[in-house]
């Protein structure tokens, strides 16, 4: 007889709609990815705990999670760098754990899992076209053995896509966001450092070529960067001597 905790098809479908209808304008998508990982818990059997694994470069962090217990596991793998999460991340095969007191699969995990209370456990891999350098895995951990009959892993599986999209799109923004404040970065540095030239070639009548020879011979002299010799000369109006 199914329990009150069993996911029911409702349930899964109702969870899945909701995620439609969010709105993005205003959502982080580390919110995205967070509701991902409450509507997946929600809908499954036992006392679950989920968290969703990425891995840049095959450098694998935790983005968000339910609770501790989810944390706690992903982490005991990413010190031994194997483990469900990262078998699922790295070859794009979802991973059952029916028992983790006698699966005899990473020896050497299963049990710190089974002492920190993940009994089972059931890894969803993320598609994720962004680039071949990141991949990541929605994980969903129960407190009891043999949470996840065929039903849970199907309902399990359908928040895969939703997960991926999330994590390709958040990673996108960052790297986006990064190639915007390395841009910014650049243009200030050249900013201030054609105010600086300007400054040398009026006051000693001398060419724009000669003037950055004269930053940049102060830069080696002193040990810094032209940018700094040149905010110094900005600011203060000190000629940098080499």
């Amino acid at each position: 007889m199914p329990s009150s905790h069993d996911p029911q098809p409702a349930d899964v479908v109702q969870a899945l709609e909701h995620l439609a209808r969010l709105s993005l304008r205003g959502l982080s998508m580390d919110d995205l990815l967070q509701t991902v990982a409450d509507l997946a818990r929600s809908v499954m059997p036992g006392d679950t705990e989920t968290s969703v694994s990425l891995l840049v470069r095959d450098r694998p962090t935790t983005v968000v999670s339910t609770g501790q217990l989810a944390v706690d596991v992903d982490e005991a793998q990413y010190e031994r760098d194997h483990g469900p999460c990262l078998h699922a991340a790295r070859t794009g095969a979802p991973v059952h754990v029916a028992d983790t007191r006698n699966d005899s699969r990473w020896p050497d995990y299963m049990p710190r899992a089974a002492e920190r209370g993940a009994l089972s456990s059931f890894s969803v891999p993320l598609s994720i076209d962004v680039d071949e350098q990141v991949s990541g895995a929605l994980n969903i951990y129960a407190r009891q053995a043999h949470a996840f009959d065929d039903d849970a892993r199907a309902a399990a599986s359908r928040f895969g896509p939703c997960a991926a999209t999330a994590a390709s799109n958040l990673h996108a923004y960052d790297s986006a966001r990064r190639t915007a404040e390395n841009l910014r970065t650049a243009l200030d540095s050249r900013a201030v450092i054609d105010q600086a030239k300007g400054i040398l070639v009026e006051r000693f009548r001398i060419t724009p070529d000669q003037a950055w020879e004269m930053l940049a011979g102060a830069s080696m002299h002193a040990n810094r960067k032209v940018r700094d010799i040149a905010e110094h000369l900005v600011r203060t109006g000190e000629v940098p001597t080499e």
